[in-house]
């Protein structure tokens, strides 16, 4: 691929934008020597203004999503992409949300260009676990994690039993709850099923990885041994 596309296609502008940053000499090579339209340089070794370029067509991150925040890109209030630099919005192919979560959540969101990636990870047959901290309006009453686990709770509006979901008890208005599918605001509504209403939630893994100390409103670009971990846990 030629060098204006490519860099283009990073989101830092227009063809005819890229050609004028290569005649301005704003495009180098790592050693600072100015480099020109059709010269053959390795992905790595490129700069703008300086700077490394952004990764490839291929580009996975980690997310730590705040709470305020929708993954939706037409929500008039701040959205995902607004913590990410301006220019991710225009790369090709897109970066889209794995999945969603919803504004009043904070946690662990992936974002992907891969496509086949993004359907694996959401096809219901990958059942990869995710882990959710939620706190609780009111006491638990004690009898949730035995419903959570076997299999036959039906939620409102749904034709079919949610699969078994682990609750660990944190203390009486703190649980733990480990999903392997992703349902409509289902945390919530399981909570609610039992007479019961979630005030916060977090969501701290997804298969292997983990949010770990990642602060809100912060993310990193996932290596392909964090992507192989993501379906070992």
């Amino acid at each position: 691929m030629k060098l204006v596309k490519l860099i283009a296609n990073l989101g830092y502008g227009s063809r005819k934008q890229v050609t004028q940053l290569f005649r301005s000499g704003a495009i180098t090579d790592a050693n600072g020597e100015v480099l020109y339209a059709d010269d053959q340089v390795a992905h790595a070794d490129i700069r703008i203004d300086g700077e490394p370029l952004d990764p490839p067509p291929g580009l996975t991150l980690m997310l730590h999503k705040p709470v305020g925040v929708t993954c939706s890109t037409r929500d008039p209030g701040r959205i995902v992409n607004d913590l990410l630099p301006p220019r991710f919005r225009l790369r090709s192919p897109l970066l889209s949300s794995v999945g969603r979560l919803d504004r009043e959540t904070s946690g662990l969101l992936l974002l992907t260009d891969d496509g086949a990636l993004l359907h694996r990870i959401v096809a219901p047959k990958s059942r990869l676990a995710k882990v959710y901290d939620a706190t609780l309006a009111q006491d638990l009453r004690g009898d949730e994690a035995a419903l959570f686990a076997s299999g036959t709770l039906l939620l409102e509006s749904d034709t079919t039993p949610l699969a078994p979901a682990v609750l660990e008890v944190i203390d009486p208005r703190h649980a733990r709850l480990t999903l392997t599918e992703g349902r409509y605001h289902q945390v919530r509504r399981m909570f609610a099923a039992v007479g019961n209403h979630v005030t916060a939630l977090h969501r701290s893994r997804v298969g292997g990885l983990e949010l770990g100390d990642l602060a809100a409103g912060q993310w990193r670009v996932l290596d392909e041994e964090e992507l192989r971990r993501l379906f070992v846990g």
